[in-house]
């Protein structure tokens, strides 16, 4: 396994000679977190396939990204095999409450104030916050139909990162800090995450054994799933039903498939929202000239519009959002990609009984359900803005995703601009200056010009950030000619891994 700084571009080193001649070429793997990366690589490197490691770096970062990911979430995966089929993965959550008798209770969902740097923001959490789990089915699924290595091996690493601890890196001591009020809700979530009163720090080890053996009985075929007495459906607490979990399903889906200037992008379709916004995006920009530079104002400015008209475009969709999400990206060197993004919303503070997992709250998130809160039937499938794809420009394929709750639409409409437009290389893409409009102003990272901030200033309010900041996602890029990047917003990482012999 060879550790290459993010973005290195190895082309020179992409083929290599196996047996009798053969051309060798490496996988790569960028996500959320070192720990989530190295899983995925190790898993690699001793044989797996792209959905093995996909396997294994979502398993992991349950352990390293809690606050973002968790078994039991919701999410999506989008994958080209070594063949060139094209799939999508649906393993979001659904609305619990089948053969209840009773509809969902919103008064029963617990407001917490969140403070981030420069907002305060209302978050809906508790056991009526808790909807249908379908990351641990998703995985399941993956494996069960496209992994190679026997399960147990997929999930060796992230059942020894789970006993033997993590080290706590500043991007999630940012996150427990931030979600303190949520996690320290229960004694499960307190022993977890706090230590001598506080959340845990950088540096800190963090520790979840109880999530290890479980992921270890999963690995030995003694467990496939939760059962309702754990997810605490039994108790009255959650509102999760032995039907709902029953009736659950992940969902295979095709791929939306867009055109932007030759390039091709394969992204996450309807129902969810996330992947039709990006092709709105897209298409607002097909008569513009496309944007060779950052300091070009005019071409800046007709991005800035694209971004603005989503807002409007959204409504006529519906709503929806995860709050904290992560995402993976993996090629292997046969040629699979897999483009996988996992949610727990801000996560509900309940946990499953003696397990170690944190469920997700996603029946308390506003952007989930305009209707309001209680108005989808049991059952239904919640939307997402999650947007997992795959670019296929210039005669590579780039494995590409974010988190950032509902800035993805913004960031992945910016990577293909910059990938394709502007023909950036990964890491140039995933550093630039990004634009969020959020329905009253630009938001702007630092690094733009004045010249097209002043273009920018005389079309709509624009806010200038003084840092990079996880608000404007977390985009972890990996191509099939060897080049990754990982989102320094977000603790990202990349490998690239050679065949053993």
């Amino acid at each position: 396994m060879e550790a290459t700084p993010l973005g290195r571009r190895v082309g020179a080193l992409t083929n290599r000679s196996g047996p009798g001649g053969t051309s060798v070429r490496p996988a790569v793997v960028a996500g959320g977190h070192a720990a989530t990366v190295d899983a995925a690589a190790e898993v690699l490197a001793a044989g797996g396939n792209a959905f093995d490691a996909a396997v294994a770096g979502g398993c992991t970062a349950a352990v390293a990204e809690p606050c973002l990911t968790s078994l039991g979430g919701g999410g999506f995966a989008v994958a080209r095999t070594a063949q060139g089929r094209e799939l999508v993965a649906d393993f979001f959550v659904t609305a619990p409450g089948l053969g209840a008798g009773i509809p969902n209770d919103p008064s029963r969902l617990d407001a917490v104030a969140v403070r981030f740097p420069s907002a305060v923001q209302e978050f809906h959490v508790g056991p009526a916050s808790v909807a249908v789990p379908g990351v641990l089915a998703g995985y399941l699924h993956l494996h069960a139909t496209h992994g190679r290595l026997p399960l147990a091996d997929v999930l060796a690493p992230p059942v020894r990162h789970a006993r033997q601890g993590v080290v706590v890196d500043r991007h999630q001591s940012d996150l427990f800090a931030l979600l303190d009020p949520i996690l320290q809700r229960t004694p499960t979530g307190r022993e977890l995450y706090f230590r001598d009163g506080r959340t845990l720090v950088e540096g800190d080890v963090m520790v979840n054994p109880a999530l290890g053996e479980f992921l270890a009985d999963i690995g030995a075929g003694r467990r496939t799933g939760f059962t309702v007495e754990e997810l605490g459906g039994t108790r009255g607490a959650v509102d999760v039903t032995a039907e709902d979990l029953a009736a659950y399903e992940v969902i295979s889906r095709e791929p939306l498939v867009v055109d932007h200037r030759g390039a091709r992008l394969a992204i996450n379709p309807a129902p969810s929202f996330g992947g039709r916004l990006v092709v709105h995006a897209l298409e607002q920009l097909a008569d513009a000239a496309p944007m060779r530079r950052s300091t070009d104002a005019d071409a800046v400015v007709a991005l800035a519009g694209a971004l603005v008209s989503l807002h409007d475009y959204r409504r006529t969709l519906g709503e929806g959002t995860s709050t904290g999400t992560t995402h993976l990206s993996v090629v292997d060197g046969e040629g699979n990609l897999v483009a996988m993004t996992t949610s727990n919303g801000s996560g509900s503070g309940e946990f499953a009984d003696g397990l170690g997992v944190q469920l997700n709250n996603m029946m308390g998130e506003s952007d989930l359900h305009p209707g309001g809160f209680g108005s989808m039937a049991p059952g239904g499938r919640i939307g997402s803005m999650m947007a997992p794809g795959v670019l296929v420009s210039g005669g590579r394929s780039v494995v590409l995703g974010s988190g950032g709750s509902e800035r993805i639409r913004s960031v992945i409409s910016q990577l293909v601009v910059r990938l394709v437009d502007a023909g950036e290389d990964l890491t140039a893409a995933v550093s630039a200056p990004r634009l969020h409009w959020d329905g009253g102003v630009l938001q702007a990272e630092p690094g733009w010009s004045p010249e097209v901030l002043g273009a920018l200033r005389e079309r709509w309010p624009v806010n200038e950030w003084m840092d990079r900041d996880l608000y404007f996602g977390g985009a972890h890029l990996a191509a099939d000619d060897a080049e990754v990047a990982g989102d320094p917003r977000r603790g990202g990482a990349g490998r690239v891994v050679w065949p053993v012999g």
